[in-house]
């Protein structure tokens, strides 16, 4: 599926806010996926990120990080309460779920 918009979200899901077109600062894109670079695995938050969802090595962070850009999953994890539950958001829209490991399986 192609969108001349990144922020537009997908047909099938509600519309997100038009006033989020940037990072959001959420930590969903550095705990959810698996960043090989990193030899982070799918689901766990990598270990540079802080407590407050902001990276330690954002300087000197891989390629895979820095060329990220931000799209409507951002506004669709963001407003979720918690990192874990923004994480379980994030799989789900990718149907990842069932690719974690036995004992972090939902």
């Amino acid at each position: 599926m192609s969108h001349s918009d990144p922020f537009q979200a997908p047909p099938e899901y509600a519309p997100r806010s038009t006033l989020v077109r940037s990072c959001t600062a959420c930590g969903a894109c550095c705990a959810a996926p698996d960043i090989a670079a990193l030899n982070k695995p799918l689901g766990v938050p990598c270990v540079h990120l802080d407590f407050g969802c902001l990276c330690r090595i954002y300087e000197s962070r891989p390629g895979v990080c820095r060329n990220y850009r931000p799209d409507w999953v951002c506004g669709e994890v963001a407003p979720l309460p918690t990192l874990e539950r923004r994480v379980e958001r994030f799989l789900a829209i990718y149907g990842l779920e069932s690719e974690l490991p036995g004992d972090r399986a939902p």
